[in-house]
């Protein structure tokens, strides 16, 4: 019986959503909002179908929430198409990097200092709140290949390469609940294993999208072969990329995200100007298999049908995983409620995030609209939930005491930003001509 109401359940959640798309991108609601809702109500608190520990269940909560993050990185590098030279790259990069490195350090410190944790968990819990949520943030996406709105594009690209840079703060974290500071390897090794981390991430990102991408093409153009199967190509480079960058030491989320930059810098590289939507218009749909063999559409092509296959899959990755943090915040929504989580999320809403972002924005002649905007919508969900997921699987008694102030953010972050964000884009994309 249960099994049955699983079925029925999904299959209603699913349907609603699709047929309610429309309305509900005119509400200040999230899909976000809804399965984390569903989640909540189907968890321990509510009717009991879906009880997953999340201590008992770490490892196979983590390996869930990492697939999902997988798929949402690569659809987000696949938005973002621009020349690499482009001015539009500086903020994003400053808010992944600097905007980043600052709030961990603040909530760190508030931990260190206002908590009286430990420095290794504090740490954690600053790298865990610090990276931005490829999956949730979503509605903030440019619209299409080559929409090159700077609020849009910083945002987006924020979220795409922070979660791969935030690993090696968590990793310090939990390394430091293991030893003392004093046992570490020396500084400069450790440097070394960071911007190894990074380069390799990088490299094989950039040569695997790039590869892929001109070899289809090639294939298809020369020869009519390896036609079809675009999620197939799309799967596979992003899991084999991942493995790949694991395999070298890299940092796999950063490789992700520079595989789906790579591969839409390929694309741009034989399309020109165009955008891939005005360069596809005019094709009709009868007509798609005969595209991928002509030499001007088919770049084209191949990387909007893997954008297009990567989103669904990124959709159905958002509503399983809400799911499953709805149950596990089921579980747990008693302990969220002290003063502990809730001063800690206040730091980082009002205080860290928006100090971080003035500071990594200062010089780049961004309005202040556009700094304010993002100084808000800094959505915390997935990412979060896994540095939390792979902190408590190597260090657990140290890290849980950090389980509420993380299951805390996400679900503030949810509703708070997922409310909040439509009239705030509404304000900001309303007063923008007037500034301009």
């Amino acid at each position: 019986m249960t099994e049955a109401i699983w079925y029925v359940l999904v299959g209603a959640l699913l349907i609603a959503m699709a047929l309610a798309r429309n309305v509900i991108s005119r509400l200040p609601i999230t899909g976000a909002m809804i399965y984390l809702a569903v989640g909540f109500a189907i968890g321990p608190a509510g009717a009991g179908l879906l009880d997953v520990d999340l201590y008992r269940d770490t490892h196979t909560l983590r390996v869930l929430t990492e697939a999902g993050l997988i798929v949402a990185l690569f659809a987000i590098g696949l938005h973002l198409r621009a020349p690499l030279g482009h001015r539009i790259w500086s903020p994003p990069f400053r808010l992944a990097l600097p905007a980043m490195i600052i709030t961990i350090a603040l909530m760190a410190a508030g931990a260190y200092f206002g908590l009286h944790l430990p420095l290794g968990p504090a740490i954690v819990l600053g790298a865990a709140l610090a990276p931005t949520d490829p999956v949730l943030a979503s509605e903030l996406r440019p619209r299409e290949a080559g929409d090159e709105d700077p609020l849009r594009f910083s945002l987006s690209g924020e979220g795409g390469a922070n979660d791969g840079a935030a690993y090696p703060f968590v990793l310090l974290g939990v390394m430091l609940c293991a030893v003392p500071p004093e046992s570490l390897d020396p500084a400069w090794k450790l440097t070394g294993r960071l911007a190894w981390g990074i380069a390799a991430a990088v490299a094989i990102g950039w040569v695997m999208g790039t590869v892929t991408q001109t070899l289809v093409a090639r294939l298809r153009i020369r020869y009519a072969k390896a036609l079809g199967f675009e999620g197939f190509l799309a799967l596979g480079l992003m899991t084999a990329c991942y493995g790949v960058t694991l395999l070298a030491h890299g940092y796999g989320f950063l490789a992700v995200f520079c595989a789906g930059v790579a591969l839409r810098r390929r694309e741009m590289r034989a399309t020109g100007q165009e955008t891939p939507r005005e360069v596809l218009q005019d094709v009709p749909r009868g007509e798609r298999r005969q595209a991928a063999k002509d030499p001007q559409l088919a770049h084209a092509y191949l990387a909007e049908s893997m954008m297009a296959f990567s989103v669904e899959m990124e959709r159905i990755v958002e509503l399983a995983l809400m799911l499953l943090i709805g149950s596990v915040i089921s579980a747990h929504w008693r302990e969220m409620l002290g003063w502990t989580p809730l001063a800690m999320i206040a730091l980082l809403f009002f205080v860290a995030r928006p100090l971080a972002v003035q500071a990594a924005m200062a010089g780049t002649g961004a309005p202040w609209r556009e700094r304010l905007v993002a100084s808000w919508l800094g959505f915390r969900g997935v990412g979060t939930f896994y540095y939390l997921l792979f902190a408590l699987e190597h260090a657990t008694d140290q890290i849980k005491p950090l389980t509420p102030i993380l299951l805390g953010a996400i679900t503030l972050s949810v509703f708070v930003h997922g409310v909040s964000a439509l009239p705030v884009l509404t304000w900001y994309y309303h007063e923008k001509p007037i500034e301009e």
